[in-house]
């Protein structure tokens, strides 16, 4: 298989005499910074103070934060309807991967969340949950446990 032809322009050869048009300085000008090799000028703005020094800096970025995947009820539902996840046994984070509800794979954990229903008894493990979602599974008769503990039953308890 091959493009048409003239479908692609040739790349222009550059210091190939003065009749190729592109010839002797290549298209570089003469002399300069720019006309040599291994410039990168990125963000250089002729010696004028660059724009990324002139803006305030605001904020940070917190290298400890740890992000968890949202699973729904209704997702959990339609998966145990499915058969990829079984209702009667306990379900963990790591079923709820191989189920394939968790498709990230850098996360601290999987937080559990109400939108959708859930109409059957489970029993599910994650690190955290939803007050809705908690509420919820107990309601159709489960449990939820979860294994990060929140900052405020800590506080005060320490």
């Amino acid at each position: 298989m091959r493009d048409n032809p003239g479908s692609r322009l040739k790349f222009k050869r550059l210091g190939r005499g003065i009749g190729s048009g592109k010839g002797k300085t290549s298209g570089k000008g003469v002399k300069g910074q720019k006309a040599r090799e291994g410039v990168a000028l990125n963000g250089f703005e002729g010696g004028q103070l660059p724009i990324y020094r002139r803006m305030p800096k605001r904020g940070f970025t917190n290298i400890f934060r740890l992000t968890y995947a949202p699973v729904n009820l209704g997702a959990v539902e339609k998966a145990i309807e499915a058969g990829k996840l079984d209702g009667a046994q306990p379900i963990t984070e790591e079923s709820l991967r191989t189920a394939g509800l968790v498709s990230t794979r850098r996360v601290a954990g999987v937080r559990l969340l109400a939108m959708g229903e859930i109409k059957r008894a489970i029993s599910i493990t994650v690190a955290g949950a939803s007050a809705t979602a908690i509420a919820a599974v107990e309601a159709a008769g489960g449990s939820v446990t979860t294994t990060v503990a929140k900052k405020a039953a800590e506080a005060a308890a320490g």
